[in-house]
């Protein structure tokens, strides 16, 4: 019995370690504009498997994203922002999200842009 207790301590143990070296971080300079570009991102980032956090800083325009390595990868991330209509490095944001995003949350050079 003593014996199966140092073994489940030592599986835990090995399986929290695991996961910590599991984490990993990536900075993405996204075309959020605003408040409502940080909620829709975020929203969609806490959907995407493998993401454990997301924080979008609205001034310098970068997401933060902690994920699990073994789950997803830099460049699904960077699809998945694209996907809800923003530029999220060198991958150009979904045509058709794009445009249904609200004035505000266009880029300062479209037409369509309005600021706050």
């Amino acid at each position: 019995m003593k014996n199966l207790l140092v073994i489940i301590v030592l599986v835990l143990s090995f399986t929290a370690f695991a996961q910590k070296n599991d984490v990993a971080e990536l900075k993405i300079k996204t075309s959020a504009q605003c408040e409502q570009c940080k909620e829709r991102i975020e929203k969609a980032m806490a959907f995407e498997r493998g993401v454990k956090s997301s924080v979008l800083d609205v001034e310098t325009k970068v997401l933060t994203v902690s994920y699990l390595k073994s789950r997803t990868t830099p460049d699904k991330i960077r699809k998945a922002v694209a996907a809800v209509g923003y530029d999220a490095d060198e991958v150009p944001a979904d045509p058709k999200a794009y445009a249904s995003l609200p004035p505000c949350c266009k880029k300062p050079d479209d037409p369509d842009h309005v600021d706050h």
